[in-house]
């Protein structure tokens, strides 16, 4: 992704963060939790590694259609998953969008670092509208309902820690939009 360094290195430790935690999910006891955690693993790490800033590291010419086909496979497999619950279809969005992003860096040259006008306006300007919705609707579900309580839960099922994961990589998915 284009832009500055400070913000990109504050993105792959968030992204790089949000997917270490969602290895620690993987080890849940809930196989629904297990499943969304190893998706969510692969888009930490994936959006970790597309966010270093290029002034340090350009990667090889074949590591963006790498890219696009590892998450082409996660989009699949989403849409595989979306015949159980549409709840599957956001990381079919996410998925596409990644796809969508390693597509726009595969056509941009190594040694262009505009900021923003890349990708297709359209197609940016509804995903970003898609995800500044996603990022409004789980801060949202974060805050804490009234007479909330409830039995200890392993550190790794907690649900809003779960829910925090999925923002922050909401926020990631903008900022890495924004910066495209």
């Amino acid at each position: 992704m284009h832009g500055p360094a400070s913000p990109g290195w504050l993105l792959v430790a968030l992204c790089a963060a949000t997917g270490a935690y969602c290895l620690l999910r993987m080890r849940s006891g809930v196989e629904e939790q297990r499943r969304a955690a190893g998706g969510e693993a692969l888009m930490g790490f994936g959006m970790a590694a597309m966010a270093v800033p290029p002034a340090v590291f350009t990667p090889p010419a074949w590591a963006w259609p790498a890219y696009a086909v590892v998450f082409g496979a996660a989009a699949l497999r989403a849409l595989w998953s979306a015949r159980a619950g549409a709840h599957h279809l956001h990381h079919l969005v996410g998925a596409g969008a990644m796809v969508y992003m390693a597509a726009v860096m595969a056509g941009t040259p190594a040694h262009s670092h505009r900021h923003g006008g890349s990708g297709v306006p359209l197609l940016t300007g509804a995903l970003l509208a898609y995800f500044t919705g996603y990022v409004l609707l789980a801060g949202v579900r974060l805050l804490p309902a009234a007479g909330a309580g409830g039995a200890a839960v392993a550190w790794g099922d907690r649900p809003e820690v779960a829910r925090a994961c999925r923002l922050s990589m909401g926020i990631g998915m903008l900022t890495m939009l924004l910066t495209m």
